[in-house]
């Protein structure tokens, strides 16, 4: 994202006569009303830099210095749109390799000049207008085709999205319209529509949230028109037909806002929504935290860079990517909803020139058989190479050749992951480890795969002492010696067959059961919701015939119910995380599966202490009366509060997500470095929340 951010900027120019689209929006005829797009975790999704995928319709491509012909300056458009994304669907390209989701540039669109370094806004990151579209990509039309395009050949479309910010103060101000109307600019802001607190220096959590990225113009999206708008935008690309959303700079926005603006999703149209949060390969607090609480899943960039230190780099060993494995699916509330990859737009490519491309063949083997919702960027099936931003973003290879090796790989590894939910769900078991093998088994509810890789190209090792809990008999390599794999034989005891692991292979084992099995829940989506919103849960074993869902103690009305998939109405009661189970008509129980019950549609709220003062060590947290502030336990409480940007201390600030329309009683805390709880005196402060809008409670502390 930063690279991105630096390079991904336009000038003012006059713009409107550049924009000839059709006034009304076109919706999709097969706008997903139900949860078909809650559940990502079979998917395979397919990253496409739009303008560098494939030129379907020339007649769009910008004119003058935009523009580069042949795409020799990596920094202009190159031509890319949505027809040349719908050309490759209807050619097969992307359905016979095995790809169930695309995901695109923004679709929205943006400001039309040149920074004046010379770099163009290709990528869609610099928004102008998120109520139309970017005429370098096509018309609304055009977008309406593509949704269409996709569905028939049963592929989803997630679009990426940036509330964060417009564009760069210096090229045409920052400015917003809305559906053709100006609403303002950075400069002449006299309506408080964007942050004026200087360009952030990520020294923390707060610098990050409130102050620009690099010079971008960050908007205010606690200011109620703000608020509204962006909400409105989403809601309206919803109802295009949209399946995902893919939301940018989630690190750098308010967490409450946030969350309130997934709640509107799910409430308009529940999709799988995911951000993007550009973390080290360890995380950060602030991140779990973001990604088990915010209601969305994230990119992983904690195992894009550990794949790509140990395969592409061999810095580290294979030690270190079974840690990741185990470290993440302890640390992520929901592993299988988190989105892998190996590269994309805002990393190097995976594949190095002179390396061998049997790396990034084991690299995707991986990507497909381990936890989380795997993603492909586009080139990558061809060994396309490049370093950094523009560097990684090429025009795709033109050949769009289906006989690649890597091509291979994906197309036979997205079948497994329709037919084995050990893939999909399960969870993952290291069975024999060195410093260049990693064989791993994933298994649920009696399915199972087992995966050998070894990513030495040059040397062999002998496997001995293997064991898994794959059933007696024989199993063939699923790759079908694509990649040099092998049959093994496993015993009664469980041990397999001493065999020999061959330079660079892969080999891949599994074992799918139509038995009837005991319930065991796999994945719920959305992953929160209010009383009355339906969610879906997925999974296997529940029986053909209607059991019984619980949410803690309390039963919930069955809508619908097979033997691996139920939709259920949420209950009115009092929200907060408690386990979903599934009880068999037969009277088996399943495993819990946290959900989160939010008490009611959600509003963002800033809640601000004035003279909180504090020692070295302490700091000020906020606890109310609702699960959404922690039902007055301090371990649940809000904060640490902020006190430097925004408001200075002894002045503290947090913005927050609480239920619309709700009386509230709340009080501050301050915690010091040891966990010891200072309470607020006197009475409970009191709020009555806004029903559709952001809002603001200011209050002194009470010593």
């Amino acid at each position: 994202m930063f690279r991105k951010l630096m390079l991904a900027i336009v000038m003012t120019v006059g713009v409107s006569s550049l924009f000839l689209m059709k006034d009304e929006h076109v919706v999709s005829s097969d706008s997903s009303t139900d949860l078909e797009s809650v559940n990502y975790a079979q998917e395979v999704i397919y990253q496409i830099v739009t303008d560098r995928f494939h030129d379907g319709d020339p007649s769009n491509n910008p004119e003058g210095e935009l523009y580069s012909p042949g795409c020799e300056d990596l920094t202009k458009y190159c031509g890319g749109d949505w027809q040349g994304i719908i050309d490759k669907i209807e050619s097969g390209y992307l359905p016979e390799m095995g790809i169930t989701t695309i995901w695109i540039s923004p679709p929205v669109e943006n400001v039309t000049g040149l920074h004046p370094e010379g770099f163009a806004s290709y990528h869609g990151y610099w928004a102008r207008d998120f109520k139309r579209t970017n005429p370098f990509f096509g018309d609304f039309e055009d977008f309406s085709q593509l949704i269409q395009t996709a569905h028939d050949y049963d592929i989803k479309v997630v679009i990426d999205f940036v509330p964060n910010h417009t564009s760069p103060v210096d090229i045409e101000d920052g400015v917003l319209y809305d559906d053709g109307n100006f609403v303002g600019e950075y400069s002449n802001d006299d309506q408080g529509y964007f942050y004026h607190y200087g360009g952030s220096d990520f020294s923390s959590y707060e610098d990050g949230i409130y102050r620009n990225l690099y010079d971008l113009a960050s908007l205010n999206q606690q200011h109620p028109f703000i608020d509204d708008y962006l909400k409105e935008s989403i809601e309206m690309w919803l109802d295009m037909g949209v399946d995902g959303l893919r939301i940018d700079a989630v690190a750098h926005m308010p967490f409450g806002w946030q969350k309130t603006f997934v709640d509107t999703i799910y409430d308009h149209q529940p999709v799988f929504t995911f951000g993007e949060w550009f973390t080290s390969a360890e995380g950060s607090e602030e991140y779990h935290h973001f990604v088990n609480n915010s209601g969305m899943s994230a990119l992983d960039f904690r195992y894009a860079q550990v794949v790509q230190d140990v395969l592409r780099n061999h810095n580290g060993t294979m030690h270190d990517i079974e840690h990741m494995l185990s470290n993440t699916e302890n640390a992520y509330d929901r592993p299988q909803d988190q989105v892998t990859f190996i590269d994309n737009h805002d990393i190097d490519r995976f594949t190095v020139d002179g390396q061998s491309t049997r790396t990034t063949d084991l690299a995707l083997a991986f990507l497909l058989t381990s936890r989380g919702v795997p993603t492909i960027y586009y080139g990558t099936e061809h060994y396309m190479t490049g370093e950094g931003d523009p560097g990684n973003r090429e025009m795709m290879d033109s050949s769009f050749d289906r006989s690649t090796t890597a091509y291979q790989v994906i197309q036979t590894l997205s079948s497994m992951r329709q037919e084995n939910t050990a893939i999909a769900y399960g969870n993952t078991t290291e069975r024999w480890v060195n410093d260049d093998v990693f064989i791993y088994e994933r298994s649920f509810n009696g399915e199972y795969a087992l995966v050998a890789l070894n990513r030495n190209v040059n040397q062999s090792y002998n496997i001995e002492q293997l064991i898994t809990d794959m059933p007696a008999q024989s199993y063939e390599d699923v790759l079908g010696g694509l990649l040099d794999g092998q049959s093994i034989t496993v015993n009664e005891n469980g041990s397999v067959a001493p065999f020999t692991l061959s330079p660079g292979e892969v080999s891949v084992w599994q074992f799918t059961n139509d038995d009837n099995l005991s319930p065991e829940i796999g994945q719920v989506g959305p992953p929160m919701g209010k009383p009355g919103d339906d969610i879906k849960i997925s999974g296997t074993g529940f029986g053909d015939t209607q059991g019984r869902v619980h949410l803690g103690d309390e039963e919930l009305d069955v809508i619908y119910w097979n033997d691996e998939s139920i939709t259920v109405s949420l209950p009115n009661i009092e929200g907060g995380k408690q386990d979903l189970t599934v009880t068999r008509a037969t009277g088996e129980g399943s495993n819990g599966y946290e959900f989160e019950l939010l008490s009611g549609s959600q509003v963002s709220v800033r809640f601000v202490v004035n003279n909180a003062e504090t020692s070295l060590g302490e700091n000020v947290y906020l606890v109310g009366n609702v699960p959404e502030l922690g039902n007055w336990d301090p371990d649940q409480s809000i904060g640490p509060m902020f006190n430097q940007v925004v408001y200075s201390y002894p002045t503290w600030y947090y913005d927050v997500s609480v239920p619309a329309g709700e009386e509230l009683e709340f009080k501050f805390l301050i915690i010091d470095s040891n966990g010891n709880v200072t309470w607020e005196s006197g009475d409970n402060h009191m709020y009555t929340t806004p029903e559709n809008s952001t809002g603001t409670i200011s209050v002194d502390f009470r010593r």
